[in-house]
């Protein structure tokens, strides 16, 4: 089975970057894989917190997780530095599918790539709504559409 080549940073739109610490290795020497999913929670909820889409305390309207994936490519460990590269991949009317990149220092082609779901829900009643149209502008921006 030949194995699909690995996501590089032209693929993405929007970037964060993290430190790894001495702690996030195993006793493998590598980092951990739940290391992996906070970095990408982050990054998504950093995006949204710049573009103005979230505020963590006051939004009525909010992303839970309906799901994750990681597919690991090539290790990371500390000291390293790491980019998560971010693209929109699917925009419904209450949920968006995330894209990313996990990139170790400098290179171009990901150590990791992942995908990462938000079902937007009234945060009281913790039920479906449609995206708000302010959020769906902005995650239009990172959006690539088929055969871009």
């Amino acid at each position: 089975m030949t194995r699909p080549k690995p996501p590089v940073r032209a693929d993405f739109r929007y970037f964060h970057t993290v430190s790894t610490r001495w702690h996030d290795n195993d006793v493998f020497g590598h980092v951990n894989n739940v290391i992996y999913y906070a970095w990408i929670d982050t990054a998504v909820n950093r995006f949204l917190i710049d573009c103005g889409a979230l505020d963590i305390k006051t939004s009525t309207i909010v992303g839970v997780v309906a799901e994750t994936g990681c597919r690991y490519l090539s290790e990371i460990t500390y000291p390293d530095e790491v980019t998560l590269g971010i693209r929109i991949d699917k925009l419904g009317r209450s949920s968006v599918r995330y894209a990313i990149g996990i990139f170790r220092n400098a290179e171009d082609a990901a150590s990791a790539e992942a995908h990462f779901v938000h079902v937007y829900v009234d945060r009281a009643a913790m039920r479906p709504v449609p995206i708000p149209d302010s959020t769906r502008a902005e995650m239009q921006k990172i959006m690539i559409e088929e055969g871009n």
